[in-house]
């Protein structure tokens, strides 16, 4: 059984999160979603418009997904070591490169994981910031 991880805030549910998704999965047997704390997501992105509990629920509920966790707010390495994947999927545009992660991860005593990118989904709106900012351009319009 291969076990695959993927992570990532998942604030507005999108195709690029489908994509994404679906990518990951398809690299093993059993796809485990990590999904952002809500602290992580202030620290490092933005102000979270749904809460973890509700992006965890959701991402749980999606096809592609075994598994869906809320990931922890301190060392990132603690949550790879309760998943304890054999493969990392990282999405398009996740700001880590992948030969980087696999040394890190060989630092923290976690060599066995493979780290491989996801492609980028080329539909429309698949970026949350995109949707956003659309919406509120709707709500100008009114």
């Amino acid at each position: 059984m291969v076990r695959v991880m993927a992570s990532g805030v998942f604030d507005i549910i999108h195709t690029g999160h489908i994509s994404y998704l679906e990518q990951a999965k398809s690299y093993g047997d059993e796809l485990v979603a990590v999904v952002a704390c809500d602290s992580t997501v202030r620290a490092k992105k933005h102000e979270p418009i749904t809460p973890e509990s509700m992006r965890v629920r959701i991402v749980g509920a999606l096809k592609p997904v075994d598994r869906a966790i809320v990931g922890g707010n301190g060392d990132m390495f603690d949550t790879v070591r309760e998943v304890d994947p054999d493969i990392i999927v990282l999405g398009f545009d996740q700001k880590f490169d992948p030969k980087e992660l696999e040394r890190d991860l060989a630092d923290h005593g976690l060599g066995h994981i493979r780290v491989v990118r996801a492609e980028e989904c080329a539909e429309d709106l698949s970026a949350t910031r995109r949707i956003v900012r659309r919406i509120r351009g709707m709500e100008l319009e009114e």
